[in-house]
């Protein structure tokens, strides 16, 4: 009862990397929703980007100047601003290495000046990205409780806990992709379906995953970008293990879900392009494949042949998301085919990014080709849109193995390992029909009814009273019980 007035004041640490951002400060606009005052750090290079970051503060719909809301601070990653983008891009070793040997002394400064010389506004809580596993250590020199914000499934939390915990029952060697894995409460998976971060060639993050892994002890919460009903499973064998994971979403914006926008303010670090909402308005019900592989990802020239010459024949009205690499990146883009926008206009839309939650809870949207990235996962599933899935690395093997076999709601046109991803033209063709010729296909329709009921199901979960909301007041509860 003590604790029922305290304020609560949260520090939110996280990678300048938009997949990273978007569930970070979409938890910030929850947790100022039910009264606590965040700031969000993430690296100085932000504020290079055009991009609502430059604004200092996201507030609730509340004229109180003392009202909780969402604060910007910015920290060096210890880079000099001589190197900004070819060494964070192309050296990501030494932008790692800088980042836990001098981003963290910079964090660590910036905690001290947060909270100088006013008992106010000492931080209840550090909430941490799994890629800052050293952000977990300045907690611990502040004496402040730590959490993380896991911005991935619950499944490979899971995944990653046994493997750094439980060694013996991976393969060896993951030499052979087909290999299987059987782990609790997940269906038997194969070494291609495992998050990329385990394998061989992918020492860097799976050091970086071991760090936090290793510092479990040192972190009172493992908050999950998730909701129950989607990986109940898993959710009750990690907590039988004493390594609980708490789902808190999911993470989408408020409109998604049915719900008021109550803390106004988004993060985009690339321009969106509103014509294609323009262009979906035009469009009848259930007919447009949306088409966009993440901010990271990029195709292959035979892979962006491949895929244009698939829309092209299939006649299907499309929206195609390709986002350039980044300046100075070492990732080379393939081009679209000479004439195929012209071919096409009267039925398709390019564009260099877009509002995807928008793009996806349009009426005219029969499917969503995706390269399963949790945060487009989630969305899809809020959103109730079958997906054909193209993953590629880190999580989103394992991502399009629950959306394809667990859930039900897409079919899979490769896979990690397989190929080098280099697919045809008929299957990209037979995969769409597939998930979007509802009125024609059986299987099709049965999809869409099992998107629908997730999308309910994620609704009930974010509801006051629904199981994340519960979780997230009971976190709230305990900060204000520890701090």
């Amino acid at each position: 009862m003590g604790n029922e007035g305290k304020e609560v004041r949260v520090l939110m640490v996280t990678l300048a990397l938009q997949g990273h951002l978007n569930p970070t400060l979409r938890f910030a606009k929850r947790l100022v929703s039910k009264g606590v005052h965040v700031t969000l750090a993430t690296t100085e290079v932000s504020l290079q980007s055009k991009s609502p970051l430059e604004c200092t503060t996201i507030a609730a719909h509340d004229h109180d100047d003392q009202a909780p809301r969402v604060h910007f601070e910015f920290f060096s990653d210890g880079l000099d601003d001589d190197n900004v983008d070819a060494d964070r891009r192309n050296d990501s070793e030494f932008y790692f290495e800088s980042l836990r040997t001098k981003g963290s002394i910079n964090l660590s400064n910036l905690i001290t000046n947060l909270t100088k010389g006013d008992k106010n506004k000492k931080i209840s809580c550090i909430i941490i990205n799994p890629f800052t596993p050293w952000a977990a250590d300045i907690a611990l020199q502040h004496e402040i409780p730590c959490a993380v914000l896991w911005i991935q499934a619950c499944t490979v939390f899971s995944i990653y806990y046994h493997y750094f915990k439980h060694q013996h029952l991976f393969p060896y060697a993951f030499e052979n992709p087909n290999d299987v894995v059987s782990l609790p409460a997940m269906p038997v998976l194969q070494v291609k379906e495992l998050p990329s971060f385990i394998l061989p060639d992918n020492l860097l993050m799976k050091n970086l995953l071991s760090d936090l892994f290793q510092r479990l002890d040192n972190i009172k919460w493992v908050l999950g970008n998730s909701f129950d009903v989607l990986e109940i499973d898993v959710v009750a064998s990690m907590a039988s293990m004493n390594a609980p994971i708490i789902p808190i979403g999911p993470l989408v914006s408020p409109f998604m879900l049915g719900k008021e926008e109550t803390v106004a303010g988004n993060v985009d670090i690339w321009s969106v392009e509103d014509s294609c909402i323009e262009f979906l308005d035009k469009k009848p019900i259930s007919s447009v494949v949306y088409i966009s592989f993440g901010s990271i990802n990029v195709l292959t020239q035979d892979q962006m042949d491949i895929l244009a010459k698939a829309l092209k024949n299939s006649n299907r009205p499309f929206l195609w998301v390709i986002k350039p690499p980044e300046k100075n990146s070492d990732m080379i883009s393939g081009e679209l085919p000479t004439g195929f926008l012209e071919e096409t206009k009267d039925r398709g839309l390019v564009v260099k990014w877009c509002p995807q939650e928008r793009v996806l809870m349009h009426s005219s949207v029969a499917c969503f080709v995706t390269h399963c990235g949790w945060n487009s996962t989630l969305e899809t599933v809020v959103a109730g849109v079958p997906v054909v899935a193209y993953p590629k690395w880190s999580d989103q093997p394992t991502d399009a193995k629950l959306l394809v076999d667990v859930l039900k709601m897409g079919v899979k046109m490769r896979i990690y390992g397989d190929d080098d991803g280099v697919f045809n033209d008929g299957v990209v063709e037979r995969c769409i029909a597939e998930v979007a010729d509802i009125g024609l296909k059986l299987k099709a329709a049965d999809m869409k009814k099992r998107a629908v009921a997730l999308k309910e199901a994620a609704k009930k979960a974010v509801d006051d009273g629904g199981s994340s909301d519960m979780n997230i007041d009971r976190f709230i509860s305990e900060i204000k019980g520890v701090s």
